[in-house]
C-alpha cells in the first residue's frame, strides 16, 4: 500500500490500494471537520458525508457505530469512506482534534455484515484492541522521534536539516524524494539507518522507502 503511493511518478494513477493510503493520509493530516472528510473522499458529495455524521447520536462509540452502519446500509460497497466517517465521528465525540484510525484498525471483516447493538459491542472491543496497540506505537514513535532530533545537529550533509524535517513529518520517505544529490541522498538514509533513527521500511535493494 505504501508502494502504490509512494512510488507514484507524475501523471501515474495510484490503483486501488494508493487510494485507499491516500484517502486516509488526507483524512488525518488535518483537523477533523467536514471539509477535511470531503478533501480525503473527494468523490463523495458533501451533503452526503455530513448527513452521515449527523446520523450518530449518543455516546462515543455508540456514535461511530450509527456512522458506521448508517454509511454501510447505503453504500453497502464504500468500506473505507464508513471507516474514515466513523473514526471521524468518533473523534469528534471525544473532542479530539484528528482523527485516528481505531475502529478501522480494530473491527474484523465479520463486525461489518452487524447491525445495533451487535455492532456497538463489536466496536467497543475493536477500540480496546486498536487502543493498546495505538499507544504501544505511539510511544515507540515518540523515542524514535526523540532519537532522530537529537542527532540532527551532527549530520553535515548540506540539506540535512530538511531531509530530516520530511522524516519527522511523513509516513515513509524515498531518497529521490530528499532535497539532497541521489548519491547524498543514500548515503544519508544509510547513515540514519546504521544510526538506529530511521528503518528501511521494504526489506528491497532497490525502490527503497525509509521512515521513523
Amino acid at each position: 500500500m505504501r508502494d502504490a503511493a509512494h512510488l507514484l511518478r507524475p501523471g501515474d494513477l495510484p490503483g486501488p490500494a494508493g487510494e485507499i493510503f491516500l484517502a486516509w493520509r488526507r483524512a488525518v493530516e488535518r483537523p477533523v471537520s467536514l471539509k477535511a472528510l470531503c478533501r480525503a473522499e473527494p468523490t463523495l458529495e458533501q451533503a452526503a458525508i455530513a448527513a452521515w455524521l449527523d446520523a450518530g447520536q449518543g455516546a462515543p462509540v455508540a456514535r461511530a457505530a450509527m456512522v458506521l452502519e448508517t454509511v454501510l446500509t447505503e453504500a453497502p460497497r464504500a468500506d473505507v469512506p464508513a471507516f474514515i466517517l466513523a473514526d471521524a465521528a468518533l473523534a469528534q465525540a471525544l473532542g479530539w482534534e484528528h482523527l485516528v484510525p481505531l475502529l478501522a484498525t480494530g473491527l474484523r471483516r465479520a463486525d461489518l455484515r452487524k447491525q445495533g447493538d451487535d455492532l456497538r459491542l463489536a466496536c467497543h472491543r475493536a477500540l480496546i484492541s486498536s487502543a493498546v496497540e495505538a499507544v504501544r506505537l505511539a510511544a515507540d514513535l515518540a523515542r524514535r522521534v526523540a532519537h532522530l532530533k537529537a542527532i540532527a545537529p551532527k549530520l553535515r550533509a548540506k540539506g540535512a536539516n530538511d531531509a530530516v524535517e520530511m522524516f519527522l513529518t511523513r509516513d515513509a520517505v524515498a531518497p529521490s524524494a530528499l532535497p539532497l544529490p541521489d548519491r547524498a541522498a543514500r548515503r544519508l538514509c544509510d547513515r540514519l539507518v546504521d544510526l538506529g533513527a530511521v528503518r528501511e521500511l521494504t526489506g528491497r535493494d532497490t525502490f527503497r522507502l525509509y521512515g521513523v
